[in-house]
């Protein structure tokens, strides 16, 4: 049997970093973790390719070669699948399809034959023997959550991981809050399940003994989820550190409570985690209670952030603006509290009703869904009525944008955090890449684009008041290019 894994092409979001790729001199962001996992549920003896459309091209004849293509994909990818799908038919090249995308909103696809819905791992049995037969079924759907210890590790072989800024793993799948316009607990559950620590840790190593010595993006929907497994496996991390001089560093995704536990901050840091995005949403108290973010409610968030950061950990953030709640001034408060905690990498998003989630539910019982989501919060779009006006929104949310990722505000932005990070853990190894990345910089942000006087302004002042942090504001700078970039095509 041949199966052709298909990755289609992520659109210019936040999360794409697509801009930051030219500094880097590499393809994507992120490796395709999902299908890389499937791919190991696959036969050992079945021929399997994978294409990830960020960083190859798709070609006729990779769609000729296969019996079955298996294609996985988030809402964000829906204009590619539909190209893909399209390819597909003309070649009469089955489609197996899974992932959020099909998961919510498989009906919108009558093109596609086949479908696997929700968590894959106790599906696959089935679907291989049905691929065996040629008596493929057009629904599998899950009935119940997989026990994540029985996955099995990625197929790196299948990629080339020198095409990648950042490596991916899985520790944790669920969330035990429930914020209403959130998806993850319409995927993945409120109780959060784990690998063991070992198990994760062996995935570590085989990332080492390939050579990875970057980022490692540990993708859970909230890794301290479960702070009793989240510690056991960064104790199992900080041992294997130390027993293999592994000099991966990491970054994951986290609730606001983190900051609450002062031996989790350090086990991360210890364990070489040096950035963390956590959901602030909004600075009012009312859309926080409004969208059940109750874990945000009985804080001072600026004290939060800063916490956070003097731990060591740089803090990434994403907000939200179009609550029902939201007060008119909501664009002013979103930007003082951003500047004010040196959020620098903060991703704003117009609020958007995911399919399932309780929002769209709500807002559909309310009659004011308007559209399907895109999947893409940066996108200057509702696709539902909203209680402040479209215009309003619309137009606020450009502005602050651009206000946000003016060269000046950022730059600013970069100072406060770097006045309250207080850098530990293991260091980093600079390495050739990250040179060059700074060679680009000095060229493209210091004397071809907009801001070029902010830009050596704010190098001579790091290199002055913060030397040893100077590689990290750089990589900073860089990022920010990215989202300017953004900001100006809303």
């Amino acid at each position: 049997m041949k199966v052709l894994l298909i990755s289609p092409a992520t659109p210019d979001t936040f999360w794409s970093f697509k801009h930051v790729l030219r500094f880097v001199s590499k393809r994507a962001a992120f490796p395709p973790l999902g299908l890389l996992t499937v791919a190991a549920l696959l036969p050992a003896d079945w021929q399997v390719k994978l294409v990830d459309m960020n960083v190859n091209r798709l070609t006729d004849d990779d769609l000729r070669w296969a019996d079955y293509v298996m294609l996985g994909a988030m809402i964000v990818h829906k204009t590619s699948v539909s190209e893909i799908v399209s390819r597909c038919r003309r070649l009469e090249t089955p489609i197996i399809a899974g992932g959020p995308l099909f998961t919510t909103g498989h009906a919108a696809f009558p093109d596609i034959n086949h479908f696997v819905l929700g968590e894959a791992e106790d599906l696959m049995p089935r679907v291989i023997e049905d691929m065996r037969r040629g008596t493929v079924r057009h629904t599998y759907a899950a009935s119940s959550r997989p026990d994540i210890k029985r996955v099995p590790s990625p197929r790196w072989d299948l990629i080339d991981h020198r095409s990648y800024v950042t490596m991916s793993v899985q520790f944790s799948r669920g969330c035990p809050f429930d914020c209403e316009f959130c998806d993850i607990i319409v995927m993945n559950g409120r109780v959060p399940r784990t690998k063991s620590p070992a198990q994760l840790v062996a995935e570590l190593e085989e990332l080492r003994t390939r050579g990875w010595q970057g980022m490692v993006f540990v993708v859970d929907d909230n890794f301290i989820g479960n702070k009793r497994e989240a510690k056991a496996l960064l104790r199992e991390i900080i041992r294997w550190r130390t027993q293999t001089g592994a000099k991966m560093g990491f970054l994951t995704e986290a609730s606001a409570n983190l900051a609450d536990d002062a031996e989790l901050c350090d086990l991360m840091v210890r364990a070489g985690f040096k950035k963390v995005f956590v959901g602030f949403e909004t600075p009012s108290l009312e859309s926080l209670k409004e969208c059940r973010k109750l874990q945000n409610c009985r804080r001072d968030l600026v004290e939060t952030v800063q916490t956070l950061q003097r731990a060591g950990l740089e803090v990434m953030g994403g907000f939200i603006v179009g609550f029902d709640n939201d007060p008119t001034d909501i664009f002013r408060r979103q930007f003082e509290f951003i500047q004010r905690s040196g959020v620098v990498t903060a991703m704003v998003g117009l609020l958007t009703a995911l399919p399932e989630t309780r929002l769209y539910r709500r807002l559909m019982d309310e009659g004011r869904i308007e559209a399907e989501s895109t999947g893409n919060n940066t996108q200057a779009a509702l696709n539902f009525l909203p209680r402040l006006g479209r215009e309003f929104l619309v137009n606020g949310y450009r502005d602050l944008m651009k206000e946000l990722y003016k060269p000046r505000a950022y730059y600013r932005r970069i100072r406060t955090f770097l006045e309250n990070h207080k850098p530990q853990g293991p260091r980093l190894r600079l390495s050739r890449a990250d040179l060059q990345a700074f060679l680009k910089s000095l060229w493209l942000l210091g004397f071809w684009h907009r801001g070029r006087l902010a830009y050596w302004r704010f190098c001579i002042t790091t290199l002055l008041r913060r030397p040893r942090l100077f590689h990290v504001a750089v990589e900073l700078a860089i990022t920010g290019y990215h989202f300017r970039r953004v900001a100006k095509s809303l």
